[in-house]
């Protein structure tokens, strides 16, 4: 009976452990419900609350993000992201008044998730569908990396250890799942690498599969052929990461 005790004690402390190098977050949410001539607009995003460097930059970095996709209004300075809701809903006002009944009601649905954490490395995911007029409305995938021991958002140059060699990598692996012969050129299939050279998404993530190779609509392909995405298992990309991806 005392080992079976001991044993559920060691177990608790190792499950503490483990909890405490998790960030501690909260929804926070921002919507345009009680704004009746306004557009829609429902925002999800976590919001870190320890007191720490890598919280600040974390909602720091949220911050800028959904001020970039919402503000219509160069001339304004945007410091919030309630300022940045009013550029949206000014922006939508000032295009319905122009042309009258004729303009669509805009639209923003924003959702932030954290996909993949560790002691050294924090993966945000935001989903977002942008309506702004036109015969149809754009989804993106942004990807924010943040290492929790520096409280920095990463560059995606700085997740490798080697750019070049991991970008040799990715094509490979690129090419197999989208069947494109390895010693034909990178469009032979109808992709739109800009001078058919393979190049990395601009939005790189990981989540419990492993890192994620997100390429939006209109990135290396039509619109109508999607996001393109390729997941990449921890066990095979490693050796090219920057930093310990294993607890």
């Amino acid at each position: 009976m005392k080992k079976i005790v001991l044993l559920l004690f060691l177990f608790l402390i190792v499950v503490g452990c483990k909890n405490d190098t998790q960030l501690t977050f909260e929804p926070s949410v921002f919507s345009n419900d009680t704004c009746k001539d306004c557009p829609k607009v429902a925002i999800n995003i976590p919001k870190a609350l320890d007191n720490s460097k890598i919280a600040e930059s974390i909602n720091s970095s949220l911050r800028e993000e959904l001020i970039s996709l919402l503000t219509f209004d160069e001339e304004t300075e945007v410091a919030t992201i309630d300022e940045a809701l009013t550029s949206f809903n000014n922006g939508y006002l000032e295009i319905k008044k122009k042309f009258n009944d004729e303009s669509e009601n805009w639209e923003a649905d924003i959702n932030g998730i954290i996909t993949f954490e560790n002691k050294n490395l924090l993966a945000l995911q935001l989903d977002t569908y942008m309506f702004t007029g036109g015969a149809h409305g754009y989804s993106s995938v942004t990807y924010l990396n943040f290492d929790k021991k520096k409280g920095i958002e990463l560059e995606n140059w700085e997740l490798f250890k080697d750019n070049t060699h991991f970008i040799k990598f990715a094509e490979t692996k690129f090419r197999i799942q989208e069947g494109i012969p390895q010693g034909s050129p990178i469009n032979s299939t109808g992709f739109m690498f800009e001078n058919e050279v393979f190049h990395l998404p601009i939005n790189i993530g990981f989540n419990k599969e492993g890192l994620v190779l997100h390429y939006n609509q209109y990135e290396v392909a039509s619109f109508a052929d999607g996001p393109i995405i390729v997941i990449l298992p921890f066990d095979e990309i490693k050796n090219y990461l920057s930093f310990k991806i294993k607890p």
